[in-house]
């Protein structure tokens, strides 16, 4: 009996002499691809806007459309959220507050929306019209490349208080906010390629009415004027003259040189001053609408300094 327990209690502390045995933990599974979140709802929002209240068809052409977060952020600025040139353009927006916006020329109409989840559409009054304007030379139409057409917003005591349109291309509809507008037209220098305004100016007050396009004509009274300085009436042009032509107040309405310079001049009187050769002559003259003509500047008596 002693030596069994010898020989057990020896089989034992090596045992001991190890510790106490623990259970292995179960590997852990090696880990997948992260889960996207599910995306945002997104609603469909389809857009049109009409000139006046009461229209039942929408603008066709000539609009541009911008939809901004209606909450700005830490700089005031509301983050573009879409935009478009179709007429009627339909977003996916996901659900938020927006601005839409659209615009039209020189029109505009902006409204806040609301988008939660289910399909919206929006029609947005302009409150605008068309204005057109052409321009005539007696009885010819004058071509839209010889005008120079500004449209100012007018205040009580100042008909050109506003310049918001510098060059209106005539017989073009421009889409203007319902309201009262002062129109300048100039007629431009007859040289082709011309930008040289004449003195040929016409006035008009127009409203634009929301719905409607509001045409007119503007007329000038002018003809295209030839100076020539000569030694005998029907002479022949002297070369390297300077001229000058005034007003009857002598104000001065442009100066040009060469033998025979042409201008176009607005009707009425005018004064030519010719200047060759160290000496100075000077002719009266007068303009009728339409009527082009040479004006001979003689080369006889020298005008008073």
């Amino acid at each position: 009996m002693r030596r069994s327990g010898r020989f057990f209690l020896a089989l034992l502390g090596p045992m001991l002499a190890c510790g106490p045995v623990l259970a292995q933990a179960p590997t852990a599974p090696a880990p997948g691809p992260p889960v996207a979140p599910a995306p945002a709802p997104h609603a469909l929002v389809s857009l049109s806007a009409v000139y006046a209240q009461g229209d039942t068809q929408p603008i066709r052409a000539g609009l541009n459309w911008r939809v901004f977060d209606a909450h700005a952020n830490d700089d005031g600025v509301h983050a573009l959220v879409a935009e478009s040139s179709q007429s009627t353009p339909a977003f996916a927006l996901p659900d938020g507050e927006y601005i839409v916006h659209v615009a039209c020329g020189l029109a505009g109409a902006a409204r806040q929306i609301k988008v939660t989840g289910a399909p919206l559409t929006q029609k947005l009054t302009m409150n605008a019209g068309g204005l057109k304007i052409s321009a005539q030379l007696g009885d010819a139409p004058i071509p839209p490349a010889r005008l120079n057409i500004m449209i100012y917003l007018p205040d009580r005591n100042d008909p050109e208080a506003k310049l918001i349109l510098p060059n209106l291309k005539a017989g073009a509809s421009e889409c203007l906010p319902e309201g009262a507008y002062h129109i300048v037209s100039k007629l431009l220098d007859a040289t082709p390629g011309a930008t040289t305004p004449t003195n040929s100016t016409v006035y008009a007050d127009l409203k634009v009415q929301a719905g409607k396009i509001t045409s007119g004509v503007l007329r000038h009274r002018a003809a295209a004027m030839t100076l020539k300085l000569v030694n005998n009436a029907g002479g022949e042009a002297l070369a390297n003259t300077s001229f000058s032509v005034l007003t009857p107040g002598g104000d001065v309405i442009r100066e040009m040189i060469g033998a025979f310079p042409s201008l176009l001049l607005a009707e009425g009187e005018y004064v030519a001053i010719a200047r060759h050769e160290n000496k100075t002559y000077q002719a009266t003259f007068k303009v009728i609408s339409n009527q082009d003509r040479d004006v001979e500047i003689l080369a006889r008596q020298p005008a008073a300094e």
